[in-house]
């Protein structure tokens, strides 16, 4: 019966050798993709001892490795595509809200000519005393409103764009921050106001969707609870 001789030139075949793998071009990426992984799979099929190949058990077991490591990425791709196909329709349907009043924590709102500023406090324990400080565009202050004790829950403010002279103010941003009595304790408290929506933005780093509201302010759009008219 013949047999085949089996020299350490044939094993050593195909085998790269190091000085070619030292002085090859570095990925940036220190992942290893679906290519690289059926690189080495192809590099152990080539290279194996002839005297003992791998098992099938194994081979199947690599070839199940890569067909899951390929529908991962697959997968992987369809969910960046899903995800920026999502952030322009979202960016589509909040342009919708342009022109619309949304409520914003502690920002400047526009007061339009013989308008008034709505908004709202919440006060989750309630209070014994809410008091409403409205000032301009240059911090001097306009109006006091005071109120007497609260239920615990949001309470409505409303500013009916008039000064301590009973006189109407200017037209212009203005902002309105608010201190509350709760438990014997004053302390400052966020008042929530309707402010006009003038723009739209997404993020292209995570498709976040913002609005740009009066006075140049933007929130992100999960951040906004109340959209008005």
């Amino acid at each position: 019966m013949a047999t085949e001789t089996v020299t350490s030139s044939s094993l050593l075949k195909n085998v790269t050798r190091y000085e070619d793998l030292k002085n090859a071009p570095k990925k940036s990426s220190e992942e290893m993709g679906k290519q690289d992984f059926l690189t080495l799979f192809t590099a152990q099929l080539q290279n194996q001892n002839p005297l003992d190949p791998v098992k099938n058990e194994a081979f199947v077991a690599q070839l199940a490795q890569f067909s899951q490591l390929e529908a991962l990425t697959n997968m992987q791709d369809s969910l960046d595509k899903f995800v920026t196909s999502m952030s322009g329709e979202r960016m589509l349907n909040s342009a919708s809200l342009i022109g619309k009043k949304v409520a914003v924590t502690d920002t400047p709102t526009l007061l339009s000519t013989g308008g008034n500023i709505s908004g709202s406090i919440d006060l989750p324990e309630g209070a014994s005393g809410v008091q409403v400080n409205v000032v301009d565009s240059q911090g001097r202050l306009v109006q006091e409103l005071i109120s007497g004790p609260q239920l615990p829950g949001a309470m409505p403010i409303t500013w009916d764009g008039k000064d301590a002279a009973n006189k109407p103010a200017p037209a212009g941003l203005y902002r309105l921050s608010a201190t509350a009595v709760v438990n014997g304790k004053t302390s400052n408290v966020p008042v929530n106001t309707l402010s006009t929506v003038r723009a739209i933005a997404t993020n292209p780093a995570d498709g976040s969707v913002s609005v740009e509201v009066d006075g140049g302010k933007t929130v992100l759009l999960t951040d906004i609870k109340r959209v008005g008219i």
